[in-house]
């Protein structure tokens, strides 16, 4: 007997409809020597460290960290899982071949691997079914490829280091810092939830937040003129003093404006590439106001709808293979689309590299549609159908092509320039009539003929303005932050450069974010996510900059991959990972307040001196401002407290201010941050939602 094991119970019966297994059983379909049964998504997970010991289901610093020679498995304890597992090991034991079913990616292959392992089953025959989209032609074509198991071993083994690494650095950073800094109060705990990839991402978050908070603005002003209703702007920076700026205006004043020259140029504008989930995720995001988790559950919807093909892909291209089914499929959207399919020649397509490359698609190629018509769709689902189904038409039209005029202007030996843009041929862009093109609104006024050596009277002015922060993140620019590593790229091709070292997969980021506004260490705020007083606070007690860091867990998640294309040995990674977090306990634990020093100024680095009022920065002569009072609110801070802010930059003990307990930390700006800790009540929910509340045991995902 055949044994195929689907992720979920609609794609098993989607997989016996093609294959013409028909006899429904309790878990499973049974017919013509084969059995497909399901999952329902994982249920099978790591075994938690009172497991391995009971001494370890209590939470203590002395038992740390605690890192396992050998990972053991259990069942996910949810209701209908040791059922239907028993059943999976049942037919698993009678099966000659196993095939592997579940999604067609990293933690699909996890899913699969866990279940054969906890079933004693690992040394069956195994065949791996790929599939990119759940069509009955797609899941044919599949089953006539199918492949050996083995050849994805590198895959399997990437998605166990993914998994091990995840439960080391949760489980051991988790327990150490909610022991050490949990206690609020006589009784109160509060449960820090740290992971390998959301706090890095929490960090972003915080540090931008502030970034902005910190940011003072300045002014500037700004020259320029207009001249036949067209505004010149000033060639040179603009002023940071007004009285430079106010000497050129008085100087060109009443003075006749003379042209100079004109130059146009045609710049073409290529069409957009095919969506990879993130700039999906980002897309929608943008122009919709949806959540990256809404999206991802969306595509899931279109993709088991057999609307749209795998959603989990970090690639914007397709391969050579699926050319002659994409005319198809066009012809097939004519249906919904004749309007915007009528301009193309669907026997001639124009394949371009942005669209056709073979070593840009790893395990599965960009979201495309099927050509499957849809059916009373969800007014989110219908949303994310027309995105991907416009980018899919949008990436065979023409480029769009402008024409970019400069127009240059003097007056009194100062030169102007003003610029404009005229829309020769639109190309992809009619496709897209309500999204804003990024354009400066000054570069895209209509511009009438011009001739050099013209001259006439103008109207120059001065606009005063201010600098202003960056904003705060909104999901769509977490998600490119995420994908590239903590570092803010729109060029699509350095950001696709940047993708191996991406913090997080196109699969996991959504839930990121999610598990990061449901601890309440972010929160929404319209589109703008801002972190919460609880999310600065963690960040502020965790001084090993690694377990924050963007690019670190970049590296890691580049070091998976090369797990994945086995150009590492998963021992390797793993090693690095248990001495990683070795040494974060241990220099964390032997972190002491110096009683022989106040501690370094957080604005210029240089040791602090006690004076006869406060305590200030031993660079002051140098201009160094940094001064800190001992009275605060009202609360006389006791020398032991300003050695712990000034040496650790923060309270770990809360103080009360209005009668609340509050944590005070220093900033790198010198200024005095009092966090307000949530209610017991509050408290109590975050632990409940995500760990029994007492006691903390187990570990936190990241």
């Amino acid at each position: 007997m055949k044994v195929v094991i689907a992720e979920k119970p609609s794609v098993a019966r989607d997989i016996a409809k093609v294959l013409n297994i028909t006899d429904k059983k309790k878990g499973y379909i049974e017919g013509r020597g084969c059995a497909v049964t399901w999952a329902f998504g994982h249920l099978v997970s790591l075994q938690e460290p009172g497991e391995y010991d009971p001494a370890l289901k209590r939470w203590s610093l002395d038992t740390l960290p605690f890192v396992p020679d050998e990972f053991r498995l259990t069942l996910i304890k949810n209701s209908g899982v040791a059922e239907q597992f028993q059943l999976i090991k049942t037919l698993c034991e009678q099966a000659e071949e196993i095939v592997c079913a579940t999604d067609a990616g990293r933690e699909g292959e996890l899913i699969f691997r866990y279940i054969l392992a906890l079933s004693h089953c690992e040394g069956k025959p195994i065949r791996r079914l790929w599939l990119n989209s759940l069509t009955p032609e797609a899941i044919q074509v599949a089953f006539k490829d199918l492949k050996d198991g083995h050849d994805y071993d590198a895959l399997y083994a990437a998605a166990r280091c993914r998994s091990e690494s995840d439960w080391i650095v949760g489980l051991n950073a988790t327990r150490y810092y909610t022991v050490r800094h949990g206690k609020i109060g006589s009784s109160d705990r509060i449960l820090w939830s740290i992971g390998r990839v959301q706090t890095p991402v929490l960090a972003m978050i915080v540090e931008r937040d502030d970034t902005i908070l910190q940011f003072r603005p300045q002014p500037f002003w700004e020259l320029a003129t207009r001249y036949r209703e067209v505004v010149f702007k000033y060639s040179g920076q603009r002023f940071e003093r007004p009285e430079k700026a106010q000497a050129l205006l008085d100087k060109i004043n009443g003075q006749p404006f003379v042209i100079t020259g004109s130059a146009g140029k045609e710049n073409k504008e290529q069409p957009p590439q095919l969506f990879d989930l993130t700039t999906l995720q980002r897309e929608v995001n943008k122009q919709h106001g949806l959540s990256a988790a809404d999206t991802l559950a969306a595509t899931q919807n279109l993709y088991e709808a057999k609307l749209v093909t795998y959603p989990r892909t970090d690639s914007r291209y397709l391969s050579h293979d699926l050319k002659p089914g994409i005319p198809k499929i066009m012809e097939q959207l004519k249906a919904m689309r004749a309007e915007q399919i009528a301009p193309l020649n669907l026997s001639k397509l124009p394949f371009t590299a942005r669209i056709i490359d073979d070593t840009k698609v790893t395990d599965h190629h960009a979201i495309i549609p099927t050509g499957v018509r849809p059916r009373n769709l969800s007014v989110n689902d219908q949303l994310v159908y027309d995105a991907i189904t416009t980018q899919f038409i949008a990436a065979f039209y023409p480029v769009c092509i402008k024409r970019v005029t400069t127009v240059d202007g003097v007056s009194q030996q100062v030169n102007f320039q003003a610029k404009g843009t005229q829309i020769i041929e639109p190309g992809w862009t009619i496709l897209f009539p309500k999204k804003k093109m990024s354009q400066d609104a000054a570069d895209d006024q209509s511009l009438p003929a011009f001739t050099k050596g013209e001259t006439g009277l103008h109207e120059p002015s001065l606009r005063e303005g201010k600098t202003k922060p960056p904003g705060h993140f909104t999901e769509n620019s977490l998600l490119g932050a995420m994908e590239a590593a903590g570092k803010f790229v729109e060029d699509d091709t350095l950001r696709e450069a940047l993708k191996e070292r991406g913090i997080g997969t196109p699969a996991t980021r959504a839930a990121i974010i999610e598990t990061l506004l449901r601890r309440d260490y972010i929160q929404r705020e319209k589109k703008q996510l801002r972190c919460t007083d609880m999310g600065r606070y963690l960040i502020a007690l965790i001084q090993d900059p690694l377990l924050k860091s963007p690019e670190m867990t970049g590296e890691w998640e580049e070091k998976l991959k090369k797990i994945e294309r086995s150009q590492l040995a998963p021992d390797t990674f793993m090693a690095g990972i248990s001495g990683y977090i070795r040494t974060l306990i241990e220099g964390s634990s032997a972190r002491r307040l110096d009683p022989a020093r106040w501690g370094s100024c957080p604005v210029c680095g240089k040791e602090i001196i006690k004076g006869k009022r406060a305590y200030g920065c031993s660079g002051w002569g140098e201009g160094c401002p940094f001064v800190l009072e001992a009275e605060y609110k009202g609360i006389s801070l006791l020398p032991r407290q300003i050695q712990s802010l000034l040496q650790l930059c923060i309270l770990p003990q809360p103080v009360r201010i209005d009668d609340e307990p509050r944590i005070l930390i220093l900033s790198t700006q010198g200024l005095i941050m009092d966090l307000r800790l949530p209610s017991a009540d509050r408290q109590k929910n975050i632990v409940k939602e995500d760990r029994p509340a007492k006691p903390p045991a187990g570990r936190t995902n990241s």
